[in-house]
């Protein structure tokens, strides 16, 4: 392909000939291209005048660069990205060469791409996973729940320093204190470190499972996410209104898969206490009370539990 300067000298017009040649000389005199021959006194400028195109792209990307306009509206070719000129030296003979660099909104962006891929959701709004997290805020939102927060805060520390374990956290506490933003928080941060996790809203996963329970694939490709993601959270689990398969084949199966392997998490307006009378009853059998005790012996043991105070911040900003 023909250099930029190359294709404007073969034209006829003598004005033009000159205007390519003040063009050529201009964008030789650039600070950014003379700044790239002071650091690459090895490259010839006869090379240089070979790569006009180059160093004109280069240099419009770099003004497009410092007068930024937002990833959205950037003007490059390549959005987010930027051509970046390198110089090595092939055969004994000194050489430009682009190659187009991403530029620190586009690195971003795919660092919350990838975030937010590691996270999947079932029944959740996805607005409180994407609203944002404040730590500050988080913390100071209400008095009453900063001793849960820390605990949750230590938990997310020590998983990044140590790893995984087993064990989950039970958040449980009244209405509108917080205990989804704060669990889908835990997620955020620990899909930052690389983990996988998936939350799952239980009262819509509940009614949900009697359609798909017809659907043995579906099924099963659900309850095998859930069983092998890093992290699973069961959002406002003792809200649902359960039917014995739903409890015995297809939590207690994800449950007991889980118990010994990978953190469960919960949040729940009941105690530990109540959520086991609420697994002991069913909409179709009643009160089964040894079948909410086996459930709870795959919950209690792995979880710590942490009780959240507050008040009802639905409404208002969290």
């Amino acid at each position: 392909m023909e250099s930029m300067g190359e294709v404007l000298r073969s034209m006829n017009n003598s004005a033009l000939r000159q205007r390519s040649r003040d063009l050529e000389q201009n964008l030789l005199n650039h600070p950014l291209v003379k700044q790239l021959q002071d650091e690459h006194p090895e490259l010839d400028e006869s090379r240089l005048r070979l790569h006009l195109s180059r160093l004109y792209q280069y240099v419009e990307e770099s003004r497009h660069c410092a007068n930024c306009p937002g990833l959205e509206n950037c003007p490059n070719d390549f959005q987010g990205h930027y051509s970046k000129l390198t110089v090595e030296t092939v055969g004994g003979t000194a050489d430009l060469y682009e190659r187009k660099t991403a530029c620190e909104l586009k690195v971003a962006q795919d660092n919350q791409d990838s975030i937010r891929k590691r996270i999947r959701s079932f029944y959740v709004d996805e607005r409180v996973l994407n609203g944002g997290y404040d730590e500050i805020d988080i913390s100071g939102k209400d008095p009453r729940r900063v001793s849960a927060v820390n605990k949750l805060f230590d938990y997310i520390a020590s998983a990044r320093d140590n790893g995984l374990t087993s064990r989950g956290i039970y958040l449980h506490g009244g209405f509108g204190t917080g205990k989804t933003f704060l669990m889908c928080y835990l997620l955020h941060e620990l899909a930052v470190t690389g983990y996988s996790g998936v939350i799952v809203y239980m009262p819509d996963f509940i009614e949900e499972l009697k359609s798909i329970m017809l659907d043995g694939q579906q099924l099963k490709e659900t309850v095998d996410t859930m069983k092998n993601c890093d992290l699973l959270i069961f959002d406002d689990i003792g809200a649902e209104n359960l039917n014995p398969w739903a409890r015995d084949h297809v939590l207690g199966a994800i449950l007991n898969y889980r118990m010994d392997r990978k953190p469960t998490f919960y949040t729940s307006n009941y105690p530990l206490e109540g959520l086991e009378k609420h697994l002991s009853f069913t909409s179709k059998d009643g009160e089964e009370i040894y079948k909410g005790q086996r459930l709870m012996d795959r919950i209690a043991p792995f979880v710590d539990v942490i009780p959240l105070h507050g008040e009802n911040q639905r409404g208002t900003n969290r």
